[in-house]
């Protein structure tokens, strides 16, 4: 009977630590920043977007082609802004604008990452257009991943043209939870990317795209947040896991819908 009851203490002891170790590093865990410094692309000029807390982030831009909109582009948590230059190929040979956004903490920018960090980043992306002259009605917002909930936040905020969200999740608890269902992640975690609550207040057309194949954020989370609104579309690509922004059939389905908008 001790036996049993050591290794009961014991198993306890290992959850506590486990429980403890993901609290306390959850940043790292959610935000592994690159500290990659991606060279300046051809076609665009480096930026500086400055945040409302004073942090100045290196950011790149192409303007738009004559009468086209300008997309906004927010990366997943590994990302980098030349990652962000490969997801948005196709937008740009299309004639967009782009403005490719960099977090706080990412590319060499200072910063520590978190959900209110980043849309602070996102609210600066916004005022730089604005200074650009560029409307919010010529004005779209893009997220991947991660870069969803920072998407869908500034979409309740502006009246953009349109909103396209790539492997998007409900919120980051649900995702947690999916993952470490054997822990209380919802009590843990302090960021919440709640897109579930928020996308119903978003005013203009959405278009929602995930991977059927997608192990980190199951398609059915894409597929419930576009279920929660008459105006989001929802595509499923049959076979495509989570960097399904990356493939040419994704971004093509992009150029796509945004034509006939």
């Amino acid at each position: 009977m001790r036996w049993l009851i050591g290794i009961g203490l014991l198993c306890g002891a290992v959850y506590i630590a486990v429980t403890g170790f993901l609290y306390s590093q959850q940043t790292q865990l959610i935000y592994p920043a690159p500290d990659m410094i991606s060279p300046l692309p051809s076609g665009f000029e480096e930026v500086v977007l400055t945040t409302s807390d004073g942090i100045e982030l290196r950011s790149f831009y192409r303007p738009a082609s004559a009468g086209q909109p300008t997309a906004v582009y927010f990366h997943g948590n590994g990302g980098t802004l030349y990652g962000s230059l490969v997801a948005t190929e196709q937008i740009a040979a299309a004639g967009y604008g782009l403005l490719l956004v960099e977090y706080r903490g990412y590319g060499g920018n200072a910063g520590s990452p978190s959900e209110d960090g980043f849309y602070a980043d996102g609210r600066a992306a916004l005022a730089f257009l604005r200074e650009r002259q560029i409307a919010e009605s010529d004005t779209i917002l893009m997220g991947n991943s991660i870069g969803t909930g920072t998407a869908v936040q500034l979409a309740t905020e502006i009246t953009p043209k349109a909103l396209l969200l790539t492997a998007p999740f409900t919120s980051l608890p649900d995702v947690a939870a999916d993952v470490l269902w054997w822990l209380p992640v919802r009590l843990l975690i302090r960021d919440q990317y709640d897109s579930h609550a928020k996308i119903g207040d978003v005013n203009a057309p959405i278009l929602v795209l995930h991977g059927s194949a997608d192990e980190l954020i199951p398609y059915q989370q894409g597929q419930a947040l576009a279920a929660e609104t008459a105006r989001a579309d929802f595509q499923l690509f049959a076979g495509e896991g989570h960097n399904l922004i990356f493939t040419p059939a994704v971004q093509a389905a992009q150029v796509e819908w945004l034509a006939g908008l």
